[in-house]
C-alpha cells in the first residue's frame, strides 16, 4: 500500500493527500503510545501527521518529532510541526503549521524556504486569502464543531467553510471536533480533508478509525 521514500526524495507539495490529517495530542499518553498511534493511523490511511506539543520542553518536543519523522518517512507521509519553526528545521520535517497569533506567514515562508510545506489556520475568508498570498500551501479552517482539544478556537460554520474553500486556490482542511459520526456532514463543503485529534488519538483502534475516516472522505 505504501511506497517507501528514499532519503534523497523531496516531498511533492502539489500532490499531497490531505484527506485524513492527524494532529497529535500528548495528554495522558507516553511518547511510545503516541508513536504507535501515528504508525497505526498511517497504516489505516492517515495521509498527513502534525506533531502538536503545547507544553513539552524544546528537548522533549525535538526528540518526539525526530522519532515521528522516522515513521512518517518510512511510509512517505508528510510530517508537519505545529508552531515551532525551530523544531521543524531541526528535524527536517516536511512542513510547519502556524496560527493567526503565531509568526506572520510571510515571515515563516522566508525562514523555511519554498520546499517546505506551510499550513496556516484561518477562520475567515480574509484570513484565508491573506494566508494564500503570504505563501501558505494549505489552510486549516475551524473549529467546525465544538472541540475540547483547543478551547480558544474560533467557530466556523459550514457556510463559512464553503466560502473559505471557494475564496482560495489552495487546499482547505476542516478541523475542530470532527468525529466518525459527523465527518460526513462536511463533505458538501468540498474540503480537501478532515483534520482530527481525538477521533484517532483516543480511538480504541487508531488504524480502524483512520480507515473509516478515509472511506467517508473518499465515498
Amino acid at each position: 500500500m505504501f511506497k517507501a521514500m528514499k532519503k534523497e526524495d523531496k516531498m511533492n507539495k502539489s500532490s499531497i493527500d490531505y484527506s485524513v490529517y492527524l494532529v497529535t495530542d500528548h495528554r495522558g499518553k507516553t511518547d511510545e503510545e503516541i508513536l504507535n498511534i501515528i504508525e497505526q493511523a498511517i497504516k489505516g490511511g492517515t495521509s498527513v501527521v502534525q506533531i502538536r506539543e503545547k507544553t513539552a520542553s524544546t528537548k522533549d518536543f525535538y526528540n518526539l518529532a525526530l522519532k515521528a519523522k522516522e515513521i512518517t518517512e518510512k511510509y512517505n507521509v508528510p510530517l508537519i510541526v505545529n508552531d515551532r519553526i525551530d523544531i521543524a528545521l531541526a528535524v527536517k520535517s516536511d512542513g510547519v503549521h502556524i496560527g493567526q497569533d503565531d509568526m506572520p506567514a510571510k515571515v515563516a515562508r522566508e525562514i523555511i524556504g519554498e520546499e517546505m510545506i506551510l499550513g496556516v489556520s484561518a477562520s475567515t475568508v480574509e484570513e484565508a486569502m491573506k494566508a494564500e498570498s503570504d505563501g501558505a500551501d494549505y489552510i486549516g479552517s475551524g473549529a467546525v464543531f465544538p472541540t475540547a482539544t483547543k478551547d480558544d478556537a474560533d467557530s466556523v460554520s459550514k457556510e463559512e467553510l464553503k466560502e473559505i474553500v471557494n475564496s482560495t486556490s489552495i487546499p482547505v482542511v476542516a478541523i475542530g471536533g470532527i468525529t466518525i459520526e459527523n465527518a460526513e456532514s462536511l463533505k458538501d463543503a468540498e474540503i480537501d480533508g478532515f483534520s482530527v485529534v481525538s477521533a484517532i488519538m483516543n480511538a480504541d483502534d487508531p488504524k480502524k478509525a483512520s480507515e473509516i475516516l478515509k472511506e467517508i472522505y473518499n465515498r
